[in-house]
């Protein structure tokens, strides 16, 4: 018989938000519509502040309403926050097997809680989360922008060592569907332009990815010490998305809190998931659907070479590509992508009702290197396999596998000798003019 308890109850709703489910839902949807979603391709981590959603909600909903359009990628959430009410030092998981809010249960990811209390990571203990509001007022959000069911993992944070944060952190990384909230707020009851002037100086350490941060500065100190650590080391871009007080909002300016929204996104998951979204969508735009914008991002206006690979139910539909960076990225993923739509010689024009079974996958490529070798043999034994890229040139003859064809043709011999194949000329073909080129990939492929 599982002993688990199995729900972990509100504890404040009525006083932080409201206890109504209707009336729950009514003011997030009032503060989400009010805030202009920002795109934040490759978030990773949001910080969101934790009061009562009059005085908080409003800048915490500025970050929550950009997950509206990630939500088919996130599969799991990482709640972090400080210990308010429970001594405690180290970390707590808890032990129920699912968080209720007004609007509903949200399953915890039990299975990972008890990996990392296996590693030493963390205590198994509810206690300290029985009536702690940081991670609680958090949820309903969760559950409003998300898809139901996402599983979360709930993580008071006490006076931990930001290593140790650290490392649970980077233990729970994931992919592109793990996501971490941290919950904090900043200055606690100063006067207004005390706190204002406190606040700006915390931002700026939060935007510069600097750690050493106490208490009087934010009350999750603790957790954003260890998160620092871990943004510098991967290399997150910060940007702040909204940042007042309560002064501003629903509070006296004499003694006010503060709050910040920030994401912090990893940069190549961002260019990935911009680089999908242009593909896809100048594809539909040949339909009639509207042009997708492009974003700001410095990587798209540098030369670069991509290939654009379509595929239906798992079998190849259209691939179209550049091996050398002749122009903007930008313009490089938009022409391919629309030549593999609709230009691909060994297959027909994409038709409008293929495009929800479509999936698209954008790959990045490395220059190409020449490889040295002296004989067919040492060709085989140079090729890295899961690595490579080849191009394979003999006067007119020329073809290309990028690195994931890896996966269908794992032995060296047999990549290269349906690279031969793909050029033209016979597998056991074989010359001293024949060259060959390698190169590497980044590759961003849809879900679904």
């Amino acid at each position: 018989m599982n002993s688990l308890p199995a729900i972990r109850p509100p504890a404040v709703a009525g006083s932080f938000y409201p206890q109504a489910p209707a009336a729950l839902r009514q003011q997030i949807l009032s503060l989400l519509g009010e805030a202009p979603a920002a795109d934040l391709p490759g978030l990773k981590v949001a910080l969101v502040p934790h009061a009562g959603y009059v005085y908080s909600g409003a800048t915490a909903a500025r970050l929550y309403a950009s997950l509206f359009k990630q939500r088919q990628r996130i599969r799991r959430v990482i709640l972090l926050g400080p210990a308010h009410r429970v001594a405690l030092a180290g970390m707590a998981v808890p032990a129920a097997r699912h968080w209720a809010s007004p609007l509903g249960l949200s399953p915890v990811d039990q299975a990972l809680a008890q990996q990392l209390a296996a590693e030493g990571l963390v205590l198994v203990d509810d206690a300290p989360h029985a009536a702690e509001h940081a991670l609680e007022v958090q949820l309903p959000f969760l559950q409003t922008v998300l898809l139901p069911g996402t599983p979360i993992l709930p993580v008071v944070v006490g006076q931990a060592d930001p290593a140790r944060v650290a490392a649970l952190i980077e233990r729970c990384w994931g992919g592109a569907e793990t996501l971490f909230i941290l919950s904090t707020d900043l200055s606690h009851y100063l006067p207004y332009m005390e706190a204002a002037a406190m606040d700006q100086a915390t931002v700026a350490h939060l935007l510069a990815l600097d750690g050493g941060l106490n208490g009087k500065q934010a009350c999750g100190a603790f957790p954003l010490n260890g998160l620092m650590a871990v943004a510098a080391r991967r290399g997150l871009q910060s940007r702040l998305i909204d940042q007042r007080n309560s002064g501003d909002t629903a509070g006296s300016k004499d003694r006010v809190v503060g709050y910040a929204a920030i994401a912090y996104q990893e940069p190549l998951a961002a260019l990935g998931e911009v680089l999908l979204r242009l593909a896809r969508g100048m594809i539909e735009a040949r339909f009639g659907a509207p042009a997708p914008a492009v974003p700001d991002l410095p990587a798209l206006h540098q030369p670069a070479a991509c290939f654009v690979t379509l595929t239906k139910a798992g079998r190849l539909r259209g691939c179209i590509g550049s091996l050398q960076a002749h122009r903007k990225l930008v313009e490089d993923v938009i022409h391919n992508a629309q030549a593999a739509a609709f230009n691909d010689p060994r297959f027909s024009p994409l038709l409008a009702d293929e495009l929800a079974s479509l999936r698209v996958e954008v790959s990045l490529l490395s220059a190409p290197a020449p490889m040295v070798f002296q004989s067919e043999a040492e060709a085989l034994a140079a090729l890295r396999p899961g690595v490579d890229g080849l191009i394979l040139t003999d006067g007119v003859h020329r073809s290309t596998y990028l690195p994931q064809v890896w996966g269908q043709l794992p032995k060296p011999e047999d990549f290269l000798a349906a690279l031969k194949e793909k050029a033209g000329l016979p597998r056991d073909y074989w010359s001293e003019s024949l060259s060959l080129q390698r190169y590497t990939a980044l590759k961003w492929q849809e879900v679904g």
